[in-house]
């Protein structure tokens, strides 16, 4: 298999000529390249007007492995041949070199270039590629790759330190320029494209352009813009520090994107962000981003910004909203997950809308994240999401609710790959280990990791928020002094819900209203659902909606002792209730069964009209619930030790 890697332009700010002084201080040896033992010219020619010279040399190098290897294949170094074209017209310096040693089972193929800036005609620009294909060493063949990986790497981290030291070296002796070439007038006139090619393949000069500046984060790059290389030093500013190999792949992505689409693309902020989420294998990042870029384009998504209205529910109900910047400079983003009204949001706007809200959060990060970089003078790629949970309770376990939120979280994870910085989540209460066990398979593995978790007031101890949001940042719910412009959540008003039909037209159904049933109860009737539970420490769970009149509801377990077991006789235990539960109101609650039995739900109405009402329930077994406290842990977080019981809560 042929392994490519390519390295981001390097920018020298001198002229061509004095970089090419610098070049040729290299040979036969420097000490500054210890792998290079000693490089002998085998030919040298140069044109009758000095304008291009051709120079093939064999050089020797130490082959730094470790000693068994080196046993093993009989050699302490390895030849490659380099051929260098150097053009003073065009002020141009072509060099290939490849491996002579071990031809039958191994090449190497390095090309490099230096040529002007395109932009700036007194500096100098130098690019890097390499192709490595081992057919066989002896079973020897990864051992081999990642030496040669190593090598190249080591060449390209040394190169412009060992240019700068000979630069440093030429002004010490007062050379500070170098006159360009011109032609002699006395010389006679050369077919350049003649003396490049005779004898050699021929030689084509690309023009390019270098990526200097930041491109916006979503659908603003064109595939001309992409098509230009990378700066190194726009990559340290822009996009961070990157090994070689990752800027290596970065490059890569970058051409294999800008021939597959020629529309607008995305950033190489968003490029990096698709490789990190893809542990920097190419391929599988360009299906990725291809993925999402088909998404974006049939959702409309590079329109979110401009187009997107906040829904007047929104505004009044959503706890949620951008708030200043934590101590990395990342933008933060509130919500108060524990007052939300995650029905009430549903029944409203649907899940569509709930997504769409989501889409312009995240389009928001974005253009956040882009204008940190460009104000704080350092890359900044993502954002830190602060989540408030106290409020948290079984009526945010509501499964709709869920199966829509898991819904958003898989819709998030491929599209907006690796734009959390940092998650922090306070005043977990006793419910919530329920709910991330429901959540966190949804959630990457590398994700997870920046989880941070604080139950009750222990964020404001040491280690706590102060340690990640500056003093005057934190919230003044969470006790600090800063104002928000967040929502303190509260129940949407059931008059404002959308009817199923609504909902429906609007393109937001609610599916899974078919897992709810529907009862209707006569005065002095009840309605009674069974459960066995066979294990200790199981969770019943409970969902219902008073459609009409009063109801009463109750949770009992048989008690089957021996004394009274011995008479035939049964006695029910109210373990939860009894709870009137008015017209309108909306119940969830749940209960943890201390010992195995037969237990029951039951509604009953007194009333002289009929009663209606919808239920659901749902049993999570002791190993998922008790499991949900060794997930939290077990997910390479700082965690703040959580109960796991739960009393009904009524809303």
């Amino acid at each position: 298999m042929v392994q490519k890697y390519v390295s981001p332009v390097r920018v020298y700010k001198y002229p061509f000529e004095l970089v090419m002084k610098a070049y040729e201080r290299r040979f036969p040896s420097c000490p500054q390249i210890p792998v290079v033992i000693n490089c002998d010219i085998i030919s040298d020619w140069t044109s009758p007007d000095k304008s291009i010279k051709k120079t093939e040399r064999k050089c020797k190098l130490h082959v730094d492995a470790p000693y068994l290897l080196k046993k093993i294949i009989g050699v302490d170094h390895v030849y490659f041949i380099q051929k260098n074209i150097l053009n003073l017209r065009t002020r141009t310096l072509e060099i290939e070199a490849y491996n002579e040693s071990f031809q039958s089972r191994v090449i190497v193929l390095e090309t490099c270039r230096y040529f002007v800036h395109p932009e700036n005609t007194e500096w100098t620009c130098f690019e890097q590629s390499a192709e490595v294909d081992i057919k066989s060493f002896l079973g020897f063949e990864n051992t081999i790759e990642k030496l040669a990986m190593k090598q190249y790497s080591a060449n390209i981290a040394k190169g412009k330190e060992v240019m700068e030291f000979f630069i440093n070296e030429l002004r010490s002796e007062g050379i500070t320029t170098v006159p360009r070439w011109t032609r002699d007038p006395t010389s006679p006139e050369i077919d350049v494209e003649k003396e490049l090619n005779e004898g050699e393949d021929t030689v084509t000069i690309t023009e390019i352009s270098l990526c200097s500046k930041p491109r916006r984060n979503s659908g603003q790059q064109s595939s001309k813009d992409c098509q230009s290389q990378l700066d190194s030093e726009y990559i340290q500013r822009y996009l961070g520090q990157l090994t070689l190999m990752q800027e290596s792949r970065l490059v890569q992505l970058r051409k294999s994107v800008a021939q597959l689409h020629k529309s607008k693309i995305p950033s190489d902020t968003t490029l990096l962000r698709f490789l990190r989420a893809r542990d920097f294998n190419v391929d599988k990042a360009r299906t990725l981003l291809s993925e999402s870029l088909s998404w974006r384009k049939k959702h409309n998504v590079d329109k979110v910004l401009s187009e997107y209205v906040v829904p007047q529910i929104v505004k009044s109900y959503f706890p949620g909203g951008w708030h200043h910047h934590d101590r990395d400079g990342r933008p933060v983003y509130l919500l108060r997950l524990g007052q939300m009204d995650v029905k009430g949001l549903l029944k409203t706007i649907g899940e569509d809308g709930l997504l769409k809200l989501t889409m312009h959060v995240c389009e928001e990060g974005l253009r956040l994240t882009e204008e940190a970089t460009l104000t704080s003078g350092k890359p900044i790629s993502t954002w830190c999401l602060l989540v408030d949970l106290e409020g948290l309770n079984m009526r945010h376990l509501w499964r709709p609710g869920i199966k829509a939120l898991l819904h958003i979280i898989e819709i998030v994870e491929a599209n907006y790959p690796e734009t959390l910085g940092r998650v922090l989540i306070i005043r977990a209460p006793r419910v919530f280990p329920i709910l991330w066990t429901l959540v966190s398979t949804f959630i990457d593995d590398v994700t997870r990791t920046k989880f941070l978790f604080y139950a009750g007031n222990d964020y404001q101890e040491p280690g706590g928020l102060i340690d990640y949001i500056p003093e005057e940042n934190i919230p003044d719910f969470l006790g600090g002094q800063c104002k928000t412009n967040v929502v303190e959540g509260s129940l949407v008003p059931k008059s404002l819900y959308l009817t199923e039909g609504e909902l429906g037209r609007e393109g937001n159904p609610l599916t899974d209203d078919s897992m709810y049933h529907s009862v209707s109860l006569s005065k002095g009737q009840a309605h009674e659902v069974k459960l066995n539970i066979t294990d200790a420490g199981s969770v019943i769970t409970w969902d219902f909606d008073i459609i009409r009149e009063d109801v009463t509801f109750t949770v009992t377990r048989r008690n089957t002792s021996p004394k009274h077991s011995s008479a035939g006789e049964e006695d029910c235990i109210k373990v939860e209730g009894p709870l009137l539960c008015r017209d309108g109101e909306s119940v969830q609650g749940s209960h943890v069964c201390s010992t195995p039995g037969q237990y029951a739900l039951s509604w009953s109405h007194q009333g002289d009209h009929k009663a209606q009402l919808m239920y659901y329930y749902e049993i999570l077994s002791s190993a998922d619930y008790r499991g949900s406290m060794s997930s939290l842990q077990s997910a390479n977080s700082s965690f703040s030790a959580l109960s796991t019981s739960q009393t009904a809560t009524n809303r």
